[in-house]
């Protein structure tokens, strides 16, 4: 399969250099790309070679897959939830490369000990209704409606429901650049 101009959709750079607070002028100086050639792409009227699209986007403070994938045509990916039941849990769950959201609601003197095997995550539980009890190796912590705590989701970790609760979890991939 073979990519298109059509496939992408550099426009997005005027977005980004302004946002950014840049000039045409600047971007060219950082990137070594002639402001013709810049004005060029803001306007989608050429391709980008590889070479361009890293100079582009490290004036912009971005990798060049990030670029990549601002530029791709199709810029939203809508999903839908799937319901399970992990032991006294029932969840709803979103999942995007990268992070997965769950909704969970679990009734108060239930447990969970050993969550679902992570991968190399952080989680970040956000209780929205009801009282939890998070235990780590060496910490515990309770939350109530509101609160939320972020930790690494490689560590053994229990929740403890101490009200009937309902939470929005997320799971999201550490970034491993090497």
């Amino acid at each position: 399969m073979h990519s298109t101009p059509e496939d992408f959709d550099f426009s997005v750079v005027r977005d980004l250099r302004k946002r950014a607070g840049l000039t045409l002028a600047e971007v060219s100086e950082r990137s070594g790309i002639s402001i013709a050639g810049l004005s060029r792409i803001e306007r989608n009227q050429t391709v980008l070679e590889l070479g361009t699209l890293y100079r582009l986007s490290r004036a912009l403070g971005l990798s060049g897959t990030d670029l990549l994938g601002l530029a791709e045509s199709c810029s939203a990916h809508a999903k839908n939830a799937t319901t399970y039941t992990s032991g006294p849990f029932t969840f709803e769950k979103i999942d995007y490369k990268g992070i997965a959201l769950f909704y969970a609601t679990a009734k108060e003197g239930e447990s969970l000990k050993k969550p679902e095997a992570h991968g190399d995550e952080f989680e970040i539980c956000w209780v929205r209704r009801g009282q939890i009890e998070i235990t780590l190796p060496r910490e515990r912590h309770t939350l109530s409606a509101g609160e939320s705590l972020q930790f690494d989701a490689a560590l053994e970790h229990s929740y403890e429901i101490v009200q009937d609760s309902e939470m929005i979890i997320a799971h999201l991939a550490k970034e491993h650049r090497f």
